[in-house]
């Protein structure tokens, strides 16, 4: 497929923890531990000819709403054209360890807002990658009543908005049938250094870079 990415583009990484894989609040140019720094990596070395940028903005333990109430300082005002989005874990995370559920009518109602922010005020493209879970204990099976519903409406967003969708519950499913659950995600949510080369592949090829 061509490269939809192009020269001077600013590419946004938003999200959670697994966005967020202690990246610096201080230096932009370190974006963490994890498939964000390892994609801007990735792709500055597989297109050096391109003057492409990249930021993250992910913050562990972030909601969509959370993502909602910073969107203006740390979207709209960053002026990216590309945005990439990975929430939902947490959502579910809450409603099994905080009693503290989110309606899939609320995920989904503020996951459009700020969604249409993002297309109307800068028209930006879009990259929304599913959120996932291995089960990796009884708990984390629970969580798929929750969560699989969101992932439906990820999917959904996805067409509404003619974002790239990234199909990472389904992936992680395929790859955990190569090997143990540990490898990619001891805890069944966050990646190992395997698990986020893994999404770091998926979205370069997503985008046509790879």
């Amino acid at each position: 497929m061509p490269r939809l990415i192009k020269d001077d583009a600013l590419v946004l990484f938003q999200g959670d923890s697994i966005t967020d894989a202690g990246r610096s609040r201080e230096n932009d140019a370190d974006l963490g531990r994890g498939y964000a720094g390892m994609t801007a990596a990735w792709f500055s070395a597989l297109h050096p000819e391109l003057n492409v940028r990249f930021l993250n903005r992910g913050i562990g333990g972030n909601t969509v709403k959370d993502l909602q109430a910073r969107w203006q300082a740390d979207c709209l005002d960053l002026k990216p054209s590309w945005v990439s989005i990975l929430v939902g874990i947490n959502e579910a995370a809450r409603r099994y360890a905080h009693s503290d559920p989110m309606p899939h009518e609320v995920y989904e109602a503020t996951y459009r807002d700020i969604l249409t922010q993002a297309t109307d005020t800068l028209d930006a493209r879009l990259i929304l990658m599913e959120p996932f879970v291995l089960p990796t204990d009884a708990d984390r099976i629970q969580w798929r009543e929750d969560l699989d519903p969101k992932i439906h409406i990820v999917r959904n967003l996805a067409r509404e908005f003619e974002a790239i969708l990234i199909p990472l519950d389904g992936i992680f499913a395929q790859a955990s049938a190569l090997r143990e659950l540990a490898f990619w995600a001891q805890d069944g949510v966050h990646p190992t250094p395997a698990g986020h080369a893994l999404i770091t592949r998926v979205w370069l090829q997503a985008v046509g870079a790879l």
